[in-house]
């Protein structure tokens, strides 16, 4: 269990819990109301990387721009004892760092701006000697975040670059596009190019960090390749990669492969029934660890696979073993939240321990995130840390014996721990938002559980006012959570506190289909949703008021992607709520079908014309005509996750033709990830609109903003 460092294993005495306890309270009078402005101030920090020796961390420090329209990254270095933080970098687009296995030098990813415009991102060099940092690759469309090669020698990376693109005299591109995919646009990431695949690239480290290097190609053709991880000998590349054209009807997958770091042929390694990702190889360089999704059980294909921790032989074709087949929760997984690092980046892989008996992983139960020691050969968990919180990025020095993490709390958007490999002992070592929380009156949500209208217990989280009274009965807005294979839980959310400190009770809960409960939970949705699962939602509400904390004649309900999805639904279906607010949502599931970024095979049983009635029955536009709820449309003009034409621009103009009360809310420039990386005065006008909507509508506040013109 992690022991927090100001508690350091001290027992209190009755009258220092007696002081502590007057302190807090003393404390609590001197502070303020947290603010929707507060997120300007708002630090986070991402990616922790622990030097070889564990004596240091490099992280990720992202913060707002000074006109709140973005975000700056750079690298920080501070002592794994404790100690003050540096700025270790002076670029405002800063991130990825990587340690050299001897810790002299520290590799990292860097854009610059041309004419104002970003640039594709390169390769940085850190001699930690001092200096400046030098590049080391110059690739035409960027590089990803590098990997060292364990002699030091090398870094592979990742880029989309080709041949022609070293072509300085090549002619200006066409700007029609000649599609060809059915995938052919991501959100965020804008339109692919079909010749354009990600492949493995390898750049030569000098002994003094000065010109850019030249970079070689190692992998080729069509399909991309990804989790690139060194040979212990240097000598080889293992990655993963799904090499089967156009497999975006079809059920996710991928295999492991490995190649000369020179290039030429490739060799399947290993194989399992879904995709896989991050790679870890044993100490010995014998085994790999990676954490694999089976996409079926001897059924069709699920609509949510559990992802699992496998253990396999480096040799090609050998056998995958599922360490965690009965370990009925989510290897890996996390908990979802409005303050993840904005364009912090960093993924963290399994480790092993020094002696290669063990593999320690994150793993997402019941809305909480810790990390699991699991035997290499028997698949025996045990708990390295049992705490209530997010465990969201680590990574560990070489031997397993001491590990960097990054925990987040309810009232805490996530600090860097110092954690020792055997025990789980833990300190904190920042306090990146300290000064502005020391003056903010947070508070801790209330878990519950409660029981919906088949028996199936429920869990879910109540942000209550700071100035709850017991007795008194408060306005509610139930919060729903995208995916819809996702979870609320133990973590920051900005929106939650802000909506408590307006005086709302806020019920954000699990419902069937959420992430973190099981298999059966997550995937007894299929093929129908949205389904029981509002069932859920609205068992939640019946408990808060049945516990008399809520007023049921001022209920509000809101949620963004699959919570906009059951927000739209819970309209069409209950005129309970008096105000509604769904963002970024699906209203017509076939026109999502064919227009959206996203293909999702499993979740109906084919396509619009073939169950033409399926997807009529669950889409929300069906009932809008049932619609009494003044209804808020939230959209990011850029999102084709969910795009705004087969969502909340469908409900506007039906709501419209009846004559019902909705308004449209649009924010230029913005995806699907608006609530989470929008530009952060996006993000904080989206919080005002959609508190504005409840105090109007559930409140009978005096608001003309959302008046007919």
């Amino acid at each position: 269990m992690i022991i927090w460092a100001a508690m350091n294993h001290r027992t209190y005495s009755l009258l220092a819990v007696a002081c502590l306890t007057t302190a807090s309270l003393v404390f609590a009078a001197d502070t303020r109301l947290i603010t929707e402005v507060d997120l300007y101030n708002f630090r986070w920090i991402a990616n922790p990387q622990i030097s070889p020796d564990g004596t240091k961390v490099i992280y990720t420090l992202v913060k707002t721009t000074p006109k709140h329209d973005d975000y700056e990254t750079s690298l920080w270095i501070i002592p794994s004892a404790g100690g003050p933080a540096r700025q270790l970098t002076s670029g405002s687009r800063d991130s990825g760092a990587r340690w050299s296995p001897d810790g002299k030098l520290v590799a990292f990813v860097r854009s610059t701006e041309k004419d104002g415009k970003p640039q594709p991102a390169q390769i940085y060099l850190l001699s930690m000697d001092g200096g400046e940092a030098r590049p080391l690759t110059d690739v035409p469309k960027g590089a990803g975040e590098p990997v060292w090669s364990p002699d030091g020698r090398r870094i592979a990376f990742s880029s989309t670059t080709l041949a022609k693109d070293f072509d300085a005299k090549k002619d200006e591109p066409s700007d029609v596009r000649v599609i060809t995919t059915a995938k052919y646009r991501l959100n965020g990431a804008g339109y692919q190019e079909a010749d354009r695949s990600s492949h493995i690239w390898v750049v030569d480290v000098p002994k003094t960090p000065g010109a850019p290097e030249k970079s070689r190609q190692v992998t080729m053709g069509e399909f991309s390749e990804a989790d690139s991880a060194w040979s212990h000998d240097s000598s080889n590349i293992y990655f993963t990669s799904n090499r089967v054209k156009e497999p975006d009807f079809q059920a996710p997958d991928s295999d492991i492969y490995v190649v000369s770091a020179n290039g030429g042929a490739l060799t399947k390694v290993a194989s399992i029934d879904g995709p896989i990702h991050s790679l870890s190889l044993s100490p010995d360089g014998a085994r790999i660890a990676f954490i694999g999704d089976i996409n079926r059980d001897g059924g069709p294909a699920r609509s949510f696979s559990q992802p699992d921790l496998f253990v396999t032989s480096t040799t090609p074709g050998s056998t995958p073993k599922n360490l965690t087949a009965t370990y009925d929760f989510d290897i890996g997984g996390g908990v979802g939240g409005d303050q993840s690092p904005p364009r912090g980046g960093g993924r963290s892989n399994p480790y092993w321990s020094g002696d290669g008996r063990s593999v320690i992983v994150a793993s997402a139960e019941q809305g909480r995130v810790n990390l699991k020691r699991v035997d290499a050969e028997t698949g025996k968990l045990s708990a390295l840390t049992d705490g209530n919180f997010n465990l969201f990025s680590y990574q560990a020095t070489p031997d397993g014996s001491t590990v960097a993490a990054l925990i987040s709390t309810p009232t805490n958007i996530g600090d860097l721990f110092i954690m020792d490999g055997k025990s789980g002992h833990s300190q904190q070592i920042t306090h990146v938002n300290g000064e502005l929380f020391a003056q903010l009156n947070l508070t801790e949500p209330e878990m519950i559980w409660y029981k919906s209208f088949d028996g199936r217990r429920i869990q879910a989280w109540v942000q209550r006012p700071p100035d709850f009274q017991t007795g008194k009965k408060y306005p509610m807005i139930l919060d729903i959570h995208g995916g819809p294979h996702s979870a609320y839980g133990y973590t920051f959310d900005h929106e939650f506190q802000w909506m408590a400190a307006k005086g709302y009770v806020v019920l954000y809960p699990n419902p069937r289909g959420s992430t973190s409960y099981g298999q059966e939970f997550g995937n007894i949705i299929q093929y129908h949703y949205p389904g029981d699962d509002f069932k859920d939602l609205m068992a939640g509400v019946d408990e808060l008021i049945a516990r008399g904390w809520v007023d049921p004649d001022k209920l509000g309900v809101t949620g963004g992607s699959g919570g906009g999805v059951l927000t739209n639904w819970t309209v069409g279906h209950t005129d309970r709520f008096k105000a509604a607010v769904s963002q970024r949502s699906i209203a017509d599931w076939a026109g999502w079908w064919y227009g959206a970024d996203m293909i999702a095979p499993s979740w109906f049983g084919g396509a619009p014309w073939e169950f033409e009635a399926d997807f009529k029955e669950r889409s929300p536009i069906t009932y809008v005509n049932k619609v009494t709820t003044p209804l808020m449309l939230i959209e990011g003009e850029s999102d084709w996750r969910t795009p705004p034409a087969y969502g909340g621009e469908q409900m506007f103009r039906a709501l419209k033709y009846l004559n019902k009360t909705a308004v449209m809310v649009r924010f230029p420039g913005e995806t699907h990830e608006l609530s989470r990386s929008g530009k952060p005065v996006h993000r904080v006008e989206r919080l005002r609109h959609i508190v504005a909507w409840f105090d109007k509508y559930s409140q009978g506040q005096e608001i003309h903003t959302y008046d007919l013109q």
